[in-house]
């Protein structure tokens, strides 16, 4: 057993030699470019005893102590580019810090995406804060993940911590892996994307056909969702560990700030986001709750029509088939670092930043600003959905019914051939809206242009005869030409409406008011003549967890709960609320 014992010992200390070789050389060969000071293989010790692989770039043979500009990621990329943007930093007066979450890379501690990200960084911020070429102060900037992670960091306030500048931030547990409660497919094949080696897995991360065809397998065989890795064939241990959390518990409060955390973060923000970033709601939430709990503190936004990845790099030409104007590009990487030289070497501000909301309306070429989120309208319309039947659909009408009466909706969880719930926005210009399912509500021609401008709400009053159901909300306008543009949307379960830290059941039959507002931010001039479209479904779909109503834990739920069929009523003094700027 000794002998045993002492192979392995060998083994594993000879592939630590042969690594650190590795860096070694390939450390040299960049220190010989001659005009910066590389350390690619540096490691910091935590205060429970993790490791932290860093990367650290400075102008050689500077003895000045600079601010630092510190990126904390999960993505280990090619050494060239974590490399090159490391340079960037030191070739604008900082020293440039690279730092990967806890057990990636050359750490050799476990991966656990979200869970100690926001400690870890404290202690890679006191480390850096101790080091002789720091002056004292950091910055963060980066983009998904590496949003969450500064947010994270912002929690456990170390004081060297100056600013952050979050590009499209997740939070985890809103947003990702679940949307109000619901859990989301994506973040599926990203665990192993991220948890299976040191760096990435881009060969299983690439495979999108296998996990299709897993999805799609689920979905026609009516299994469980906590099967879903059975049916892959391949464990997943972070999809488990995530989907046996389906309250916004402690769990997910303690891995980024919740409620009166934000009224302990005094350092100025500035955050990139996209009409179209499936996880938008993640990164508003942050600046709400800001707002909510500590209105003096500077926070900043800029957003515009972009999604998840363009808003990483200034915008793209086209999202989802829809062209923006040139006008709504911008240079991300130059206005992070105007951000960053205004608050870390005492520069003017930036001149981009006209208000706190930053914002481009669709339609227009034009960009536009407001004091805060609230700011962003003057006004609401408020529509109730009516059971009037009008063109294609009911009437969308401005005047509350006269008389309570509803619209009957039958939904059969065990019938696979037909989907419900077509509310994701790609295409964003369609010319006609999908499925025979749910209801469509059509507005009267608005008088004169206005901006949709916010983020809409609403209150959905029903009755089913079930224990729960999974709720779809989606508002488009309707232009003169026929098209549908899609402006934002709702998924939300209905237990979890009142409080999503704690589920409680819908009673069988019993009229409930269901209100949400957790949608998603849209700037949009609608013209003169335009309609104003919302459909109403429930979220019966391959593409995220299957409520079947039963009231048991969603995720254990199989098509044998599925033997009565949903039935809803949703009734005509239900309303929802347009923000809009006259």
């Amino acid at each position: 057993m000794l002998n045993k014992i002492m192979l392995v010992v060998i083994v594993v200390w000879q592939l630590f030699l042969s690594v650190s070789a590795q860096q070694t050389l390939w450390g040299n060969r960049q220190e010989k470019e001659g005009i910066y000071s590389i350390q690619d293989s540096v490691m910091i010790h935590t205060r429970d005893g993790a490791e932290i692989s860093a990367m650290i770039v400075r102008k050689k043979n500077d003895k000045v102590p600079r601010p630092v500009v510190l990126q904390f990621t999960i993505y280990v990329r090619d050494q060239g580019r974590d490399i090159q943007s490391l340079k960037e930093a030191a070739d604008r007066g900082y020293v440039g810090v690279m730092a990967y979450t806890r057990g990636k890379r050359f750490s050799r501690s476990d991966i656990f995406p979200y869970e100690t990200d926001g400690k870890d960084a404290y202690d890679v911020i006191d480390w850096i804060s101790r080091q002789s070429w720091c002056n004292g102060s950091v910055g963060m900037y980066g983009g998904s993940y590496n949003g969450f992670t500064q947010w994270a960091a912002a929690k456990k306030r170390h004081p060297a911590l100056k600013t952050i500048v979050p590009y499209v931030a997740n939070r985890p547990g809103m947003g990702l892996p679940m949307e109000n409660n619901i859990f989301v497919n994506p973040n599926y094949e990203w665990s192993f994307y991220v948890g299976n080696n040191k760096y990435l897995d881009n060969k299983t991360g690439d495979d999108r056909q296998r996990f299709r065809n897993m999805m799609f397998k689920w979905w026609e065989i009516g299994a469980a969702y906590n099967k879903m890795d059975s049916i892959d064939g391949t464990p997943n241990r972070l999809f488990q560990r995530w989907i046996s959390h389906p309250d916004f518990d402690a769990y997910w409060q303690n891995m980024a700030p919740y409620k009166n955390d934000f009224a302990q973060i005094n350092i100025p923000v500035l955050a990139f986001d996209g009409y179209y970033n499936d996880s938008q709601n993640s990164g508003i939430y942050y600046l709400k709750e800001m707002n909510k709990y500590n209105p003096k503190i500077p926070v900043y936004l800029v957003i515009g029509p972009y999604g998840h990845f363009g808003t990483q790099s200034g915008g793209q030409e086209t999202i989802n088939g829809y062209t923006i104007s040139k006008k709504a590009l911008f240079p991300i990487k130059e206005y992070t670092y105007q951000w960053l030289d205004y608050v870390l070497k005492g520069a003017v501000k930036p001149t981009f930043l006209k208000d706190k909301i930053n914002y481009q309306v669709m339609s227009t070429d034009e960009w536009r600003s407001a004091s805060s989120l609230d700011a962003m309208h003057n006004d609401y319309l408020k529509f109730y959905l009516s059971s009037e039947k009008v063109r294609e659909g009911f009437s969308l009408d401005l005047k509350k019914p006269k008389n309570e009466t509803f619209l009957t909706q039958e939904v059969d969880f065990a019938d696979r051939e037909n989907s419900n719930n077509d509310y994701y926005p790609d295409p964003i210009v369609r010319d006609n809206l999908s499925g025979k399912n749910g209801y469509v509500f059509i507005s009267e021609p608005i008088q004169q242009a206005v901006i949709v401008n916010g983020s809409f709400k609403g209150n959905i009053r029903l009755s089913i005869n079930k224990k729960d159901a999974d709720i779809g909300v989606t508002l488009y306008e309707l232009n003169s030409e026929g098209k549908y543009f899609h402006l934002s949307y709702y998924i939300g379960r209905a237990s979890y409406a009142k409080d999503m830290t704690r589920r409680q059941l819908l009673t069988p039959e019993k009229k409930e008011i269901i209100k949400f507002e957790n949608t998603h931010l849209v700037s949009k001039q609608l013209e003169k003549g335009s309609r104003l479209v919302v459909v109403l479904n429930i979220n019966k779909n391959p593409f995220s967890e299957l409520n079947y109503g039963t009231g048991k834990t969603v995720s254990s739920e199989t098509i044998a709960d599925a033997k009565k069929p949903l039935v809803i009523k949703w009734f005509n003094d239900s309303f929802v609320e347009i923000p809009i700027l006259k």
